[in-house]
């Protein structure tokens, strides 16, 4: 299992793995940068297939959450968790105290928060050992579910591409693919309607598409026919890497912007983006929110989260997103090249011509 010489390293400050016999944690927790402050980012619990891809996937996300916090423009850098197991089967308290545990020993370099697989009760069993937490229960001073914030910040940075790619500020009528109806999916489904949108919905659990069916009136496919929907939006909602080789060739879409993270599987996918006029909404940019609040709740400390000044800093999320669909414009770049040039200036650092980094 290589890191150094993986090409998802991006010279990372340090790669912690974190295990306990007794609960069955096997974790990575991998620090991208701290140069802006604490390196902030969630827990994922996933199945994944080999140690390898947890690697990869700590490597990824750690990267994007650096890139995420610069552009938000936090005073936090960016790191990110993963455990490897079945959160519906293997997660138990004592394994998210044991991941606490593990957090507590790197002195506040690493600040965990809720993923994919963990919940605002899992992050009480970890703050039982370390505060270098955040998105606790409200009832504990916390912010709570992110989910939400999330889900905001993504409906107002879709409705500004469909702003600047459709001319049009209505959704009023606008098709919508939405892939994983998860918390944020469903929460991003539920506003999308609200807004006069219509949605065609896939999931891998049968009761969700069911009752986005049943609330939201939308259609619902099976998970392999979303890359082909003829729909203007496409909101990957799920996992990454969904933009590749295999989906680009199906895409009818003329804009994506979701929740997922890391969703271009290469850089270069960005740049055939731009070829076929397809508009990329960098997700970094666009899935901020959640970070934010727990990002307002950690710095504020115990009690002190004010949820109105957090809200109104995932409001300025457009602002963001026309800032980078502009110099994208005006050098004819992808947007995912422009995002990350922008995002760079707060690390420290300047991307190389051509690349894109936080893909």
């Amino acid at each position: 299992m290589d890191v150094f010489s993986s090409p998802d390293f991006d010279h990372h400050e340090q790669v912690v793995m974190a295990s306990d016999a007794e609960t069955g944690l096997k974790a990575i927790i991998a620090i991208h940068s701290t140069h802006r402050g604490p390196a902030l980012g969630g827990c994922r619990m996933w199945a994944y297939a080999s140690e390898t891809e947890a690697v990869r996937d700590a490597l990824r996300l750690s990267r994007g959450m650096s890139y995420k916090s610069s552009l938000a423009g936090l005073p936090l850098g960016g790191g990110k968790s993963v455990i490897i197991g079945d959160a519906r089967t293997t997660k138990t308290p004592a394994l998210m105290e044991a991941m606490g545990r593990a957090v507590e020993r790197l002195a506040g370099r690493y600040v965990v928060a809720e993923d994919v697989g963990t919940n605002t009760e899992d992050m009480a069993s970890i703050r039982k050992h370390t505060r270098h937490v955040s998105g606790v229960l409200p009832e504990q001073g916390g912010s709570g579910d992110p989910s939400p914030a999330t889900a905001w910040g993504v409906f107002n940075g879709l409705k500004q591409a469909v702003k600047h790619k459709l001319k049009t500020d209505s959704l009023e009528g606008v098709h919508v693919a939405v892939q994983g109806l998860g918390h944020v999916g469903y929460y991003l489904a539920e506003h999308l309607h609200k807004a006069g949108a219509r949605l065609t919905v896939t999931d891998i659990r049968p009761e969700n598409l069911e009752r986005a069916v049943q609330e939201l009136g939308a259609t619902a496919i099976d998970p392999d026919r979303i890359y082909g929907v003829d729909a203007e939006v496409f909101a990957p909602c799920a996992l990454g890497a969904v933009v590749n080789d295999s989906t680009l060739p199906q895409f009818r879409f003329k804009i994506i912007a979701g929740a997922a993270n890391n969703q271009l599987a290469e850089a270069r996918h960005g740049f055939i983006l731009l070829e076929r006029g397809v508009l990329y909404t960098p997700d970094y940019a666009l899935n901020a929110g959640g970070v934010i609040n727990v990002g307002y709740e950690y710095i504020s400390g115990p009690n002190g989260y004010d949820r109105d000044k957090a809200w109104a800093h995932i409001n300025r999320i457009p602002d963001t997103i026309a800032r980078i669909f502009a110099l994208a414009d005006a050098e004819g770049i992808p947007t995912s090249l422009a995002a990350d040039r922008l995002a760079e200036e707060g690390l420290g650092k300047t991307a190389p011509t051509g690349t894109s980094k936080a893909a």
